[in-house]
């Protein structure tokens, strides 16, 4: 077997130029490139090493150590988690500003790879600037606070562990049901030294998730549970956008008849105007969303994992007879509020169940209770839009209607950080 001899961050970086996804037979390169602040923890280590012309990973020049880690967030959503950038810094603080960043990756299923640097593993050159000492465990230091906000950790104390770290971190990061943050805590010294790696450990790797089908019957049973409902309603999550779920939802929704709502993960995945879409469910939702929510008899949740904004938490749902149908590709967001948990893909979900239920000629029940709800929203939406600036001053739900219906290009990124504007972005933001 023939060796490569690299040092442990340049064997990393070449590991990640090589790494590929394929989805739905297109192929994808999978890391991007790299955010990276420079200290001493990280910069004669992959800062050399990513400083090299023998790959082709971008470098992004931070500025903030959270910042580069929302930024990476942001583009990992907004390429529907089949790309991803890294982020590296310096041991101690820069390290620790990216654990916020690692916590929001991880609750929001969102892949993101930390290469934070750490202490010196031999122990020589110690304290380090601004290392944490903890006297009754020494091998405990800052990075050990991703230990509980990541889906995957490991410290790189040896340069042949890098081997073992990376094919981990990839198996987290391309998992659709466990995605989240990765970070693997490369010691400063051990980012330089160097070890024969053999060759196959830099070949072209193409990781295959797929789509994980139902479960044999599956569909069949929730199918005669939908047909036993009158008035059922859909969730729609983020699940349904990274598994581009859209089209067989709008489908399933028109073909019986079936109102659907959003989260603020789901929103946008179908047009405002869809004859069926409620808006925003749950204490950032909408009143069309929310009365229906009242009255449904069966909330089919779709690759969402129903928080407390989405369910208000869990008191959005009146009626005596309603009951749970969860389809996510994630057993431990499917399982939760005790209903029919259904493991498996989105997309292939929907289609099954609507090929089971279509030879039925089931359609709900609702009557013009829906077309009646939204027209209300609708019409609080646009006053909402057009507030006289005698009475509210310049209101912030007048700045959003003057974007929305021409103020900004048709293909702009529209972000929402706290506060206020997240629901109402979520209400009242018109997606075209």
């Amino acid at each position: 077997m023939s060796t490569l001899r690299l040092t442990m961050s340049q064997a990393l970086v070449k590991f990640l130029d090589n790494q590929y996804l394929e989805i739905d037979g297109e192929e994808i390169k999978f890391v991007e490139g790299v955010f990276g602040i420079f200290g001493h923890g990280c910069v004669v280590g992959i800062g050399e090493a990513l400083q090299e012309p023998d790959h082709s990973l971008k470098f992004y020049q931070g500025h903030s150590e959270q910042g580069m880690g929302h930024a990476a967030i942001a583009f990992a959503k907004q390429n529907n988690r089949k790309k991803i950038l890294a982020v590296t810094s310096s041991i101690g603080p820069g390290a620790l500003n990216m654990v916020t960043a690692a916590g929001t990756a991880t609750a929001n299923h969102i892949p993101v790879l930390f290469l934070p640097g750490d202490v010196f593993a031999c122990r020589q050159p110690d304290p380090v600037l601004q290392q944490i000492e903890i006297p009754h465990d020494y091998t405990n230091t800052a990075n050990d606070a991703f230990r509980a906000v990541c889906r995957y950790w490991d410290r790189i104390v040896r340069p042949e562990q890098v081997m073992s770290a990376a094919l981990n971190a990839m198996r987290v990061l391309t998992d659709p049901a466990d995605t989240g943050a990765v970070c693997l805590a490369l010691p400063q010294d051990v980012q330089a030294e160097a070890y024969d790696y053999p060759d196959d450990f830099f070949a072209k790797r193409v990781h295959r998730p797929g789509r994980r089908p139902l479960s044999p019957g599956d569909a069949e049973r929730a199918a005669e549970l939908i047909k036993r409902k009158k008035k059922p309603m859909i969730i729609c999550g983020g699940g349904v956008r990274y598994s581009a779920a859209g089209e067989e939802l709008a489908k399933f929704a028109s073909d019986f008849d079936i109102p659907f709502a959003e989260t603020q993960a789901g929103k946008g995945v179908l047009l405002w105007d869809n004859p069926l879409n409620l808006g925003g469910i749950g204490v950032t939702g909408t009143s069309a969303a929310n009365e229906i929510a009242h009255d449904t008899d069966l909330v089919i949740a779709l690759g969402t994992r129903l928080n407390d904004f989405t369910t208000a938490s869990k008191w959005d749902f009146h009626n005596p007879e309603v009951e749970l149908l969860s389809i996510n590709v994630s057993a431990f967001d499917a399982y939760k509020m005790n209903g029919m948990p259904l493991v498996g893909d989105a997309k292939l979900g929907l289609a099954d169940i609507r090929k089971e239920l279509g030879n039925s000629g089931y359609k709900a029940g609702w009557g013009s209770q829906v077309k009646d709800a939204i027209e209300v929203w609708t019409a609080e939406n646009t006053r909402l839009y057009t507030l006289d600036d005698k009475e509210a001053g310049f209101a912030q739900t007048k700045v959003m209607g003057l974007m929305n219906e021409g103020g900004i290009p048709e293909d702009a990124i529209v972000v929402a950080a706290s506060g206020s504007l997240p629901s109402d972005m979520q209400r009242l933001w018109r997606t075209r």
